[in-house]
């Protein structure tokens, strides 16, 4: 009989711990609201990179959701250069 482990998200799937798993989360639902101002405000990859202060490729890297490639710091740092404000809040679990 095959043993199968069901997971409360891919994170908690792929994270060795809840913490990682969390941080994981955090970053890609950053990146997804990153993303998605970009494409309303229908900037290129160029025109994005340069409001940013980051390369044409790092932000390709964003834009496609690499997330192992970008700490919550350097999207804070994306974020606000983007004009917006970072809000993190704590759920009880």
């Amino acid at each position: 009989m095959i043993n199968i482990e069901t997971y409360n998200s891919v994170w908690d799937a792929i994270s060795d711990t809840p913490e990682q798993a969390a941080n994981l989360r955090a970053r890609a639902e950053l990146m997804q609201q990153i993303a998605a101002l970009i494409k309303a405000n229908e900037w290129t990859q160029i025109e994005a990179a340069n409001r940013c202060g980051v390369t044409q490729p790092r932000m390709s890297d964003l834009l496609r959701g690499r997330v192992s490639r970008f700490s919550l710091d350097a999207l804070v740092n994306i974020a606000t250069a983007l004009g917006r404000r970072v809000h993190f809040e704590l759920e009880v679990a």
